[in-house]
């Protein structure tokens, strides 16, 4: 039973294998280790770099996208008319706040207070719970989106309801991303890569900060719930532009260190 569930499947990488049977290999190095089972316990993958990085967002592709939101077509259905009001604010959500696509399908209407703007995140990447402040003005959205879809789901349990009162898949963020980005950007991209946009921005802002940069990184790291500040760090190596904020930064000292000599 272990080996079948350790195996590597054909639709995982080495590091999603990983991810995924850590939790198992771990369990039975600590009971071996305590003389209770008698078993090989399997190896896990090697872990592999990324390659991949995450598309960077134009302010004009943003502006595309989102108004390719706003402006969605079709109230037939009971289905048709939730998707048109329950899109703008998913994906604005995302963008705004750098949640996890998973956590925002997920989060319940309890968890969600629209008082204060926090959005209580019980079950992450890891079961980590954590806490999301919201923007003043994605507050008011949630607020509007909240009272128009409780005229139709009442009693609903999730904040964003899907058919008999679940939450959407992860196929309807996808699909929906796809075929609205498509409308007027050529770019790939997907919509996790909203979380490493906002990561990426808040960052950018925050050139010249001095001391006060740690801090704030640390603030960062804690939202998008991130249990080590290694995994914030990450985003920290892919920010766009990064390279010529500190040539721009630091190119006036550089050039009294080292003189031009031509």
């Amino acid at each position: 039973m272990v080996d079948t569930w350790c195996s590597k499947r054909d639709t995982e990488e080495n590091n999603s294998c990983r991810s995924r049977i850590y939790p198992i290999i771990s369990f039975l190095r600590y009971i071996k280790s305590r003389v209770k089972i008698d078993i090989v316990v399997p190896e896990l993958p090697c872990k592999t770099s990324r390659t991949y990085i995450p598309h960077a967002f134009t302010g004009k592709e943003l502006q595309e996208f989102f108004l390719a939101c706003d402006t969605i077509t079709g109230i037939r259905t009971p289905e048709q008319r939730a998707r048109k009001v329950t899109v703008p604010v998913f994906f604005r959500l995302l963008y705004s706040s750098g949640i996890r696509t998973t956590e925002a399908r997920s989060i319940r209407v309890e968890d969600v207070d629209l008082n204060d703007g926090v959005l209580n995140i019980r079950y992450s990447k890891g079961y980590g719970q954590h806490f999301i402040v919201l923007h003043d003005s994605m507050l008011e959205i949630m607020r509007n989106f909240d009272t128009v879809i409780g005229q139709t789901h009442p009693n609903r349990t999730y904040f964003f309801p899907a058919r008999k009162d679940k939450y959407h898949t992860r196929s309807w963020v996808q699909l929906n991303f796809r075929k609205l980005w498509d409308k007027k950007n050529t770019a790939y991209a997907t919509a996790y890569e909203l979380r490493h946009h906002y990561a990426t921005a808040n960052i950018n802002r925050w050139t010249g900060e001095g001391m006060g940069f740690h801090s704030k990184f640390l603030y960062l790291s804690k939202s998008m719930g991130h249990s080590v500040l290694e995994s914030t760090k990450y985003y920290y190596s892919l920010t766009p532009g990064l390279s010529d904020i500190l040539k721009d930064k630091t190119n006036d000292s550089f050039n009294e260190i080292i003189p031009d000599i031509y």
